[in-house]
Order: structure tokens, then C-alpha cells, then sequence
């Protein structure tokens, strides 16, 4: 069976509705989605799921996720990025010494407040704010909270247009493209986003990623067990005479059990059953989304 997830390497050019193209075309199989879009300018790692592994694509997307980022200074852009119009430039500006700009990057760790850019795909009474921007609609984007976990400077390289290098590692709904132009403004100068490079998400990791000729090669041997990579929820073990229960959608009632009202990964006999919900009040296990099928585990 065509069932997992991949952890593929975007390249830049490419959106990522055209890695699930890439993808269905390669494996021949339609059911295919990703985690955590990334800009068709931006490259790095692009978790893919597949096949029944796709019911389980949404817990992907509540990973924090890490990049590496270029700052540009000496100008600012409509989008946030070096791919919009220009809407101010600086020459000949004062760049401040590499510890001026830790002791502000400090000032963006943590919780913080943020405005997703206009060009984003964040929706407004129904209509993705970046095509109201495309019309010269005004939006009004509210701020929300975001984390910012660890925010490093790399490198500093100095000249006509100063570039900033920067680690970042982030809750999800971080604007790269947005901490890049906050900062600038704390620091009184034009900034935008340069090149963007996302080396993270959640146990998915640049250095083990696939290009698309390597997916090529390998084809279905790729694909990676989902519950590796679901590790942020409890582990449950279920009684073995209840795995049937589970797989038809039944509850299974659990006084020794202890934890929180929560999400879990099911288990029983060391297979991986899916995802279940433990109530604590009424101390029950009730399925949420089924992987294990019967028909491809006769053995049990």
C-alpha cells in the first residue's frame, strides 16, 4: 500500500501545490497533501503525506518549524519579500554594529504580537487577503500572537545593500517575511526578506529531505511511517482484544489510564491503530482518525 508520509526538498520556482502534482504523478496515486506552505520564491523541507497517511496531515501542521532567512536593508517592499514593488529605499544609511541588532533581535524572542503581511494567504469574509492586495483592495489584518524560540544572527555582510543572516526557530503562523520588517523598524531602517530557506518541521529535517529525482529513484520506499513523526501526542497502548473495537469506531473505557483530556497515538500489539481522544471525566479512548486496516494485517 501507498501509505506515509515524505519529507521533500522544495526548490525554489515551485509552489507547493506543485510538489502534490510532482508527487501524484510519481507514485501514481491522487491522494497526496503537504504541511506547511511554503512560497513558491522559498526552498526547504515540504512534509508530504500520502495515501491513508493524509487523515493525519493536519497534526503536521502544528510542528514549530525552523528556517534560515536573508534580512535585506536599505529598502522595504509591499510583500514583505525582494519579490515585491519597492515602496522605499535608503542610501548611503548608518548600519549599526552586530551587537546593536542582537540586543533587538532579543527584543523579538518569545511571545510576541504580529500582522501577517497583506500578500499572505490568511482569508478575510472569505477571500485570501494577498488576492485583495493583487486588486488594490485595502485589508486590515489583524495581529495575533506568535512565538519566536530562538532568533540568532549568523552573519552580517556589509555593503550597498547590507544582508543579515538569520536562524530562526518559530511557533506556527510565524511570518518570516513580517519579523524581518519588524525588526528593521525597531532598528529605524528599510528591511524586507531576501532569500528563505526552511530547514524544519516539527522531526523533519533538511539534511534527510528528498529531491524530486531522488523520490524518483526511491518511489514508494520513501515513504516514512507516520507515527514517527506525530511524537508531540501520548503514546496509548491498547488492549489487544479492543483493536478491532477501536478500527470501527468504538470506545474503549480505561480507569487505569492517566492523563489529560487529549489527543493520543493508539497502539496495540505494537502496531500503529491511529489517532484517539482520551476523555478523563468519563475515562474512555474513542477513535479519531483510523490508519490500521484489516485487510492489509491479516495476520491479526
Amino acid at each position: 500500500m501507498k501509505d506515509g508520509f515524505l519529507n521533500l526538498l522544495k526548490p525554489p520556482g515551485m509552489s507547493s501545490h506543485d510538489m502534490v502534482g510532482a508527487v501524484r504523478k510519481c507514485l501514481g496515486i491522487k491522494r497526496v497533501g503537504h504541511a506547511g506552505t511554503l512560497d513558491p520564491a522559498a526552498a526547504g523541507v515540504l512534509p508530504m503525506a500520502v495515501g491513508r497517511a493524509a487523515r493525519f496531515v493536519e497534526y503536521l501542521a502544528d510542528c514549530d518549524k525552523s528556517y534560515r532567512a536573508e534580512m535585506l536593508l536599505g529598502f522595504s517592499t509591499d510583500s514583505g519579500d525582494d519579490t515585491g514593488n519597492v515602496t522605499e529605499r535608503r542610501g548611503n544609511m548608518e548600519v549599526p554594529e552586530p551587537a546593536e541588532f542582537e540586543r533587538t533581535l532579543r527584543k523579538f524572542t518569545g511571545h510576541i504580537r504580529q500582522v501577517p503581511p497583506n500578500f499572505s494567504a490568511i482569508k478575510l469574509d472569505g477571500k485570501r487577503a494577498c488576492d485583495l492586495a493583487r486588486r488594490n483592495v485595502e485589508v486590515d489584518i489583524p495581529a495575533r500572537q506568535v512565538e519566536v524560540r530562538e532568533l540568532s544572527l549568523l552573519e552580517m555582510r556589509k555593503g550597498p545593500c547590507p544582508v543579515l543572516l538569520l536562524d530562526v526557530t518559530c511557533s506556527k503562523g510565524t511570518y518570516i517575511r513580517t519579523l524581518c520588517t519588524d525588526i528593521g523598524k525597531a532598528m529605524g531602517l528599510p528591511s524586507t526578506m531576501g532569500f528563505l530557506l526552511r530547514t524544519r518541521v516539527g522531526g523533519f529535517r533538511l539534511e534527510d529531505a528528498l529531491t524530486l529525482e531522488e523520490l524518483q529513484a526511491l518511489g514508494e520506499n520513501a515513504l516514512l511511517a507516520p507515527d514517527g513523526f506525530l511524537l508531540s501526542l501520548p503514546r496509548y497502548d491498547l488492549a489487544p482484544e479492543r483493536k478491532h473495537a477501536f478500527c470501527n469506531g468504538l470506545p474503549t473505557h480505561d480507569r487505569r489510564f492517566e492523563a489529560e483530556t487529549g489527543k493520543l497515538r493508539v497502539y496495540a500489539e505494537g502496531t500503529f491503530l491511529g489517532i484517539g481522544r482520551f476523555d478523563r471525566k468519563e475515562q474512555m479512548v474513542s477513535p479519531v482518525k483510523v490508519y490500521w486496516e484489516k485487510k492489509i494485517d491479516e495476520s491479526n
